[in-house]
């Protein structure tokens, strides 16, 4: 840390009571941006000089302006582990496992060491070693990918590849990548490759000379000074929202006598006030660590072909808007930290699947473990996971199950009624999850368990009776009655479509998934050619399990899409394991006479 750095962000919170840690980490948001604003300018045909720059600001955000000498350690010995490991290990099946390890491992150490130190107003490296965590686990995985043929690949596999391990120097620019070193976002080592070398910029040919997006001198990078400045200050105002709204609804809050004085409606909205105050703190620093990346121009996403419009989204981590006025648990989630969602679909949860086989239950439950461990260790994190995954199992057979009583059964248009479903859905959604993610900002079990208990454990008994009437002959009397409404109107309704046995999906779920899945299909090279095929392409799923019913279930930061689907799934296949074993195997009858017999023979 150099002294005159550290002063006066020790004066201003002693002022206005906040941490210097705190300051700083804002600070260096706005820091970025004039910063990368530079790293643009360097000339293209000079790449070493961008990884000189990235990684001397990255060294000095640590050091000069954090004095985490132990964070510098830190991300040096995870980074170079992890090089090494991809190198010497690069033709074993088991290097990206062993990566992995590794990577988590180390991670966990820091982690258990911030949670016994318990100083949460001091900013220490485990917050950025969660994002390189994720870059790095994700370049041992391109690496290993780079020595497989093509026909063992998806579109997204080959995309990501690394067929030869890159210099020591791009590496370490891409570790250190100073805006969005200390709270992300994280992207792959190809995405940074192709910025490196520009050619991310290259323009289709067919998209129309005269609609190709302006530069300035010999650059490729496009501008992206406005939206980079939008980003900025939408970012900022979350910032200021959570600083206003942080004195009246902290999470300490909840566990003030003041709480319990008030009326069970007011202690609602009190906790929904809660989290939102929590959400608009990572709302402001993921939109300012985003525009940063936007101005270095590593944001970049495509061009329409039709307008010329670029997409800037390649990196957005977080969509404030859609989180607030979701009307269901999987648009709440998918709108909620985007990269690390990518990261445990395309990096644990279909890298755990055979080849030609589809992800199941093994596969959401190491995804699961994965994600919660990613956190940390505070009991309220795996409060928070396994909840959710409760609340994910009755809001699918509510929506497959209820939801088509407010649409036309013959052309699925919304009755007039739909409008009060939306509205009940947005309600029960946002006070559920206000509930279910509690535990995530009080930390502790007790704590947890006593803000719940404060509020009556509303959202578990609600969940429970759902999940109780779902699994009860009410499911079947709510069926027979949908299709007897359906059949008054000459519509046959097929059995998946009234939510079958834990894989019937709605006929808008298949809608979806099937635009999907043709967006998917499309071709894509280093850049596409419209707005959305970056998008797209992040959402690739893999050759082991490239099926529609594999994409909808897949899990939401490590939250089953299906989970009841997937228990039915685990107990199947123990079934028929244990069938196969005493049908023919060791334990059938057969097998113990002769066994007995040999024991015989040789006494």
């Amino acid at each position: 840390m150099i002294p005159f750095i550290h002063t006066p962000f020790a004066y201003l919170g002693d002022k206005i009571g906040t941490s210097p840690d705190e300051l700083k980490l804002v600070f260096s948001f706005f820091l970025s941006y004039p910063l990368a604003g530079l790293l643009k300018r360097v000339p293209d045909s000079r790449p070493h000089l961008k990884n000189f720059f990235c990684l001397s600001i990255g060294v000095f955000y640590l050091v000069g302006l954090f004095d985490l000498w132990v964070g510098l350690r830190t991300v040096l010995i995870s980074s170079i582990g992890a090089y090494s490991i991809a190198k010497f290990l690069r033709g074993s099946p088991y290097m990206p496992w062993i990566g992995f390890v590794f990577l988590m491992g180390h991670m966990s150490v820091n982690h258990i060491t911030r949670q016994r130190l318990n100083a949460p107003e001091t900013i220490d490296i485990t917050g950025a070693q969660m994002v390189l965590v994720m870059k790095l686990s994700a370049f041992c995985w391109n690496v290993a990918d780079g020595v497989l043929p093509d026909d063992h690949l998806s579109d997204f596999q080959k995309d990501r590849r690394l067929k030869e391990l890159p210099s020591l120097l791009d590496y370490f620019g891409y570790v250190f990548f100073f805006p969005s070193l200390m709270i992300g976002p994280a992207f792959d080592f190809a995405e940074y490759r192709r910025w490196l070398d520009t050619t991310m910029f290259d323009v289709p040919k067919t998209v129309d000379p005269a609609k190709k997006p302006p530069t300035r001198r010999k650059r490729k990078i496009p501008r992206s000074g406005t939206p980079a400045m939008i980003k900025l200050a939408t970012g900022f105002s979350w910032l200021m929202l959570f600083i206003w709204l942080s004195t009246w609804f902290s999470p300490e809050s909840l566990l003030g006598d003041g709480f319990v004085s008030h009326s069970f409606i007011v202690r609602l909205l009190f906790l929904h006030m809660v989290g939102l105050t929590a959400r608009a703190k990572y709302y402001g620093v993921w939109m300012m660590t985003e525009g940063a990346c936007i101005l270095s121009g590593l944001g970049f996403n495509g061009v329409d072909p039709a307008t010329g419009k670029v997409s800037w989204d390649r990196l957005q981590n977080i969509r404030p808007i859609s989180m607030e006025t979701a009307q269901n648990t999987k648009a709440y989630l998918d709108n909620w930290n985007i990269n690390t969602s990518k990261w445990l679909r395309n990096y644990v949860y279909l890298r755990v699947t055979p080849r030609g086989k589809k992800p199941g239950f093994s596969a959401t439950l190491a995804t699961f473990t994965t994600s919660a461990f990613w956190h940390g260790f505070y009991p309220g994190y795996y409060m928070s996971f396994v909840l959710a995954s409760f609340i994910q199992a009755a809001a699918k057979n509510i929506r497959r199950n209820v939801r088509p009583f407010f649409l036309d059964p013959k052309t699925q248009a919304p009755l007039p009624s739909k409008k009060w479903y939306d509205l009940a859905s947005w309600l029960v959604t946002q006070l559920t999850f206000n509930f279910a993610v509690c535990p995530f900002l009080v930390l502790g079990f007790h704590e947890s368990l006593t803000a719940w208990s404060r509020v009556y454990f509303y959202a578990i008994i609600h969940t429970a009776v759902a999940l109780a009437f779902f699994s009860s002959p009410g499911k079947k009397w709510l069926r027979k009655t949908l299709e007897k409404r359906n059949a008054k109107a000459g519509v046959v309704t097929p059995a998946s479509s009234s939510g079958g046995r834990g894989r019937g999906r709605s006929t808008d779920e298949k809608t979806n998934n099937s635009n999907s899945a043709a967006q998917n299909s499309t071709p894509q090279g280093a850049m596409g050619t419209s707005a959305s095929l970056g998008e797209n392409l992040n959402q690739q799923p893999s050759s082991r399990a490239d099926s529609t019913d594999s994409q909808s279930r897949s899990p939401m930061l490590g939250i089953s899409g299906d989970p009841q689907g997937e228990l039915d799934e685990a107990l199947e296949e123990f079934r028929k394991e244990m069938d196969n074993r005493i049908g023919g195997g060791a334990f059938s009858a057969t097998g113990l006479r002769d066994s007995l017999r040999a024991e015989a023979r040789k006494r």
